[in-house]
């Protein structure tokens, strides 16, 4: 016995959406989709994706400024570990590595800065 639904051939022409669009997709994403429709309080895949397709929106977005971010975030804390090693090793601290870690902090800040502006 099988317990699929039988399908019935229908014509196009008599169709509402006449139109089909297909695509594939992993177990994975499969059940990625399955879970978000569920999460949409809808049970009919056709009409989820549908919805989705059509009011749905894709955000693009821009790290390349929350990158350069990190990338000097890890500069200074090379910076720092190097310090930390010298003080522990000569008992003593220099101005020059003061000025080198605010040169650094004050580099982060304008990348924040930066990156703020050009959110609003």
């Amino acid at each position: 016995m099988n317990s699929q639904p039988q399908r019935t051939t229908q014509n196009p022409d008599n169709l509402k959406r006449p139109i089909q669009i297909k695509f594939r997709v992993t177990e994975d994403e499969r059940e990625f989709i399955l879970d978000k429709m569920q999460l949409s309080g809808t049970n009919n895949l056709a009409a989820y994706l549908r919805k989705i397709a059509i009011d749905g929106y894709v955000i693009n977005t821009d790290f390349s400024d929350l990158k350069a971010v990190v990338s000097e975030m890890q500069k200074i804390g090379v910076n720092v570990n190097q310090i930390a090693r010298r003080v522990n090793s000569t008992n003593r601290i220099y101005e020059q590595d003061f000025e080198e870690m605010k040169r650094g902090i004050d580099e982060i800040w304008r990348l924040l800065r930066l990156s703020l502006s050009r959110v609003d």
